[in-house]
């Protein structure tokens, strides 16, 4: 089995696996699936398009290197660890920090489709 198709196995592996024991990300994947159709509503330009897909995908992005850490630190040590507590916190927060993107160039968008209204 070729370098490629392993990494692809073991990719796929890991989003089955984030999306059956991860509530945040099956609610990033159905904002994905309402964000799909809903891009080629709102925009005209293929540019815009994929960019209100794209902060999506960040979104999903960003949440599987948060999980990926947090299941880590927790494999590492079971203790309460102040150190691993902070990186988990700044993990989250650059989930948040995320959100907070998609949400503005989400709301960009809409506020430029009702001027344009």
């Amino acid at each position: 089995m070729g370098r490629w198709l392993r990494a692809t196995i073991n990719s796929w592996n890991g989003l089955c696996h984030i999306a059956r024991t991860e509530l945040a990300f099956r609610q990033e994947l159905a904002a994905l699936t309402a964000a799909v159709p809903l891009a080629l509503f709102i925009a005209v330009d293929a540019w815009k398009r994929l960019t209100l897909i794209a902060v999506i995908l960040l979104v999903l992005i960003v949440e599987l290197v948060n999980t990926a850490v947090e299941k880590l630190a927790d494999r590492v040590s079971r203790e309460n660890d102040v150190e691993v507590g902070l990186v988990k916190d700044m993990c989250s927060a650059a989930v948040a920090v995320a959100l907070l993107l998609a949400g503005l160039v989400w709301l960009l968008a809409l506020a430029e489709l009702v001027r344009l209204i």
